[in-house]
């Protein structure tokens, strides 16, 4: 096939909302002599009936044959539109709607072409609901001229009729229509992207002049044309609608979708990248997690970027694994390793070296090994949005065209550039064994340098790696699963943004609730309920530096309100700024069909008076282990509390952020009492004495939870005053320490979301309407949280087998998403996610505590 039609096709296949339309004879069908026994092509038949079965495609056919011929000849499904006559007839009834002054004009018309077909023997006429078209194929030249110019000169010049003329047909309509009208009404229907048009007749020259912008037009045969491709028969058109077809369907469905529990992160503390477990690096956000993605592989296939390495005989590899205590990657084939790290900015130019080589982060590849490697590298900026170009120059090439310079080192590679579907790609197949037996790729961001760097790669390794490794020696981790806390421990400061002090609550965008589902959110913010507790988790673990640093980045975000906490947003942007709106990618299809892929987040705006009290529990915990408090945490307390006098009254939208109208959430409620609780305990054990108003605040808000909160037909605190369903999150009424692991009211609570939340080794959010259609799977947090119900309300044997049971679900290195499906026995949601990682510490941590009491 020719390449451009080829890439044209590639292009036009990822369009949203696709409109297929082609003619019937000489398309689908071969011209043959006896139009009776036009009979449309198997291979186009089948295509066809493919793409008409697609979402958001649509396809049809757009003939000059009546409506009635051409649906008993074509025989094809009812997914598939058909219009007949030229685009005068889109429905069986359309005759009914002929004003009568039109069908008396139908009538003269009919008279008039029978009386010139008698004259002119082997003329043939087709009767239409609204035309009559005049045949002359196999007729005598002179005849056919001489019927030909009688038509012209007579009914083709009355007013109200309108002539199509065809390849050895002309056509008399009462009806002003062509084919070109007929497919841009379809267009106006469907909402259509864009439309793709294959034709080989005179008459389709009307609908391929109509194409604009993204449209696709296919002439068949020769002749002049304005479609803007060309195939020769039949037969080639239907390869390209077979083309099409396997496109877009690997486009809507996914390209082979890895499990996401199990793609590994690479993290440098300014960014995150994810690999899958061969190795190809199927999201990065450059230059901050939140920023647009360069890869987005991971929600929108191959066309959305990435940076595949594999050995040229192909394979699955032997496995994948993280260098202990580090945040390096390690995938590994018989006779070849690739060993992946995203290393911070160079230092500044010393005495003994260059300036800065890359100024932002950089994305090492190391191959080692004897056989020989298939490289591509794929970038496609702002989330496929930007086509670049790809310049090989000196020892690697230049990413042009995109706001952020970027090159790829990668001496003693010999790259092949070419054009995908618009997009540059550039290939290479690599002889380690030729080149010494390792070869080095370094994608830096913020530079065009392609310069050798003055450090061997190995003392690099190390350089990167030695934080890391430093800062998990300091950790008190507990003897129950130690080497998953300390990965949780790992993951959860890999999304800590360094810069500002935020933390992200996941690395991802859209990774689906439900496979094919609409429940698609955007996690790379900084919500300060899980920022919060992310950085509690890793206090518990002895590492404070990173809830200081958060605590610093809330004190600006509550500086920015005004003097007005009660106004914080739920979640910020990683530099602690105000969402923008929310917004779809309607060009990428989402990881296995997933749609839609959104940036930003509507929480933004929603009421959550629950934020504040994982604030003050972390203030408080870090308070306790420094031994005092710093005045801006300070500032941020009173800040919380303030918030709260003023608004734990109000009914809000609870943790899970749920689009419905606020309510009175148990879940918020707690939160509110656990903040000036928390509160009341720093200013007790660290030097700010008592507070009166604290003390009859937290009781007044401890009396009404409990009070309200409470169920009579349920037995147990549900998800709101007055709603009988049943939440998670309402565990939190014994977790917090409002009531003990004794109280009989915890006890019933903790059975009564046993019984109506968990499904084996998941505890689902709720079961309640949230507004949203379709499902989700089992939040690992809710698990978490039952485990810890378990353990303080004396169950400690059902909690261990539980939490034996979540960390399974999770991923070959020990990775884990937001959720769980146990029946598909898959991950689900945003990955990987702090609350999940967080669960695993402080459920291990607590196991080992009651171990030593």
């Amino acid at each position: 096939m020719d390449p451009d039609l080829r890439a044209a096709i590639g292009r036009i296949a990822r369009v949203p909302q696709l409109l297929v339309a082609c003619d019937y004879d000489g398309t689908l069908a071969p011209i043959v002599a006896d139009p009776s026994k036009a009979v449309p092509l198997p291979e186009s038949v089948a295509a066809v009936r493919a793409l008409a079965a697609l979402p958001q495609t649509t396809v049809a056919v757009v003939s000059g044959r009546a409506l009635r011929d051409l649906a008993a000849l074509s025989r094809l499904p009812s997914e598939v539109h058909l219009v007949g006559s030229h685009g005068s007839e889109f429905d069986i009834g359309f005759v009914e709607r002929l004003s009568p002054e039109l069908i008396a004009v139908r009538t003269r018309l009919r008279e008039a072409l029978r009386e010139i077909a008698a004259a002119h023997p082997g003329v043939r006429l087709e009767r239409k609901p609204a035309s009559v078209a005049v045949h002359t194929r196999g007729v005598d030249p002179q005849v056919a001229a001489a019927a030909i110019e009688a038509v012209r000169s007579g009914p083709a010049t009355w007013p109200d009729v309108t002539v199509t003329q065809g390849k050895e047909v002309i056509e008399l309509s009462v009806v002003a229509t062509h084919k070109g009208t007929a497919v841009d009404q379809l267009r106006t229907q469907l909402s259509a992207s864009a439309v793709l048009f294959i034709g080989d007749d005179v008459t389709d020259e009307n609908a391929f002049g109509n194409l604009s912008g993204p449209d696709v037009g296919i002439k068949i045969g020769p002749g002049e044309t304005r479609a803007g491709y060309r195939v020769a028969e039949p037969i080639e058109a239907a390869r390209a609608l077979g083309l099409l077809l396997e496109t877009r369907r690997h486009w809507l469905f996914g390209e082979r979708a890895v499990p996401i529990e199990r793609h590994s992160m690479l993290a440098n503390g300014r960014t995150v990248a994810l690999l899958t477990p061969d190795a190809k690096v199927s999201w990065l956000c450059h230059p901050k997690p939140d920023s647009a993605a360069i890869f987005a592989d991971l929600v929108g296939g191959s066309p959305a970027g990435h940076f595949s390495v594999a050995p040229e005989r192909g394979g699955i590899p032997l496995g994948q694994r993280y260098r202990s205590g580090t945040m390096t990657v390690e995938t590994r084939w018989s006779g070849l390793t690739v060993t992946d790290w995203l290393d911070k900015p160079d230092p500044k130019a010393t005495p003994d070296g260059p300036a800065i080589i890359s100024g932002d982060s950089t994305l090492i590849r190391v191959l080692t090994g004897t056989g020989k490697v298939q490289l591509e590298f794929a970038p496609r900026p702002e989330f496929a949005q930007v086509a670049v170009q790809l310049q090989p120059l000196g020892d690697g090439l230049l990413v042009l065209g995109s706001n952020e310079p970027a090159a790829l080192y990668s001496p003693g590679v010999q790259w092949e550039v070419g054009n995908d579907g618009g997009y540059a790609s550039a290939k290479a197949v690599v002889d380690l064994a030729a080149l010494g037996g390792q070869v080095v790729l370094e994608l830096r961001f913020g530079t065009h340098s392609l310069e050798h760097h003055r450090l061997p790669i190995h003392e690099r390794q190390a350089a990167a790696e030695r934080p890391w490794k430093e800062w998990v020696s300091t950790l008190r981790l507990p003897t129950t699963a130690r080497d998953l806390v300390a990965r949780s421990a790992l993951t959860l400061r890999g999304l800590c943004h360094e810069a500002t002090g935020s933390i992200l609550a996941a690395a991802t965008t859209s990774l689906p609730e439900e496979l094919g589902g609409v429940r698609n959110w955007d996690y790379r913010y900084c919500w300060l309920r899980d920022a919060a507790m992310t950085a509690r988790a890793l206090v518990d673990l002895g590492s404070i530096t990173e809830a200081e640093a958060f605590l610093r980045w809330v004190d600006g975000c509550v500086e920015r309100t005004g003097g007005h906490p009660e106004r914080l947003h739920p979640l910020y942007t990683v530099d602690g700024y105000e969402l923008g709106a929310e917004a779809v990618i309607d060009t990428l299809p989402g990881y296995a069909g997933s749609r839609p892929v959104r940036v930003g987040n509507l929480a933004n705006h929603q009421l959550q008076l629950d934020v504040f009290g994982p604030i003050a529990d972390l203030i408080a915990a870090t308070a306790d282990v420094r031994g005092s408090v710093r005045s801006e945490e300070w500032r941020v307390l009173e800040n919380m509390v303030e918030a709260v006098r003023r608004r734990w009254h109000e009914p809000d939208h609870g943790i899970w952020e749920a689009r419905l109208p606020p309510r009175h959430h148990i879940f918020s409620k707690v939160m509110c009492w656990m903040t000036v609780d928390r509160a009341l305990h720093v200013t007790r054990q660290h030097g700010g004495g008592d507070r009166p108003e604290w003390v009859e605040l937290r009781d007044r808000i401890g009396a009404n939870v409990l009070e309200y909160g409470w169920h009579e037909h349920a037995e147990a605190y549900s998800v709101a005053y007055g709603d009988e369903d049943m939440d998670a999150s309402s565990l939190w009424i014994g977790l917090s320490g409002l009531l003990p692991g004794d109280d009989p009211r915890f006890l019933s609570t903790v059975l009564k979301i046993e019984a109506d939340l968990r499904s084996g080794p998941v505890v689902y959010r709720y079961h309640w309407d949230d507004g949203l259609p379709g499902r989700e799977g089992g939040f690992h947090i809710c698990t978490a949280w039952l485990i810890e119900a378990y353990l303080r309300t004396g169950r400690r044997t059902d909690a261990e087998e539980l939490f034996i049971q979540m960390i399974d679900t999770a991923g070959p290195t020990g990775l884990l998403p937001e959720q769980y499906d146990p029946l598909a026995e898959r991950g689900l949601g945003n990955h990987p996610q702090a609350y999940s990682h967080l669960g695993v510490i402080r459920c291990a941590l607590l196991m080992d505590n009651m171990l030593k009491q």
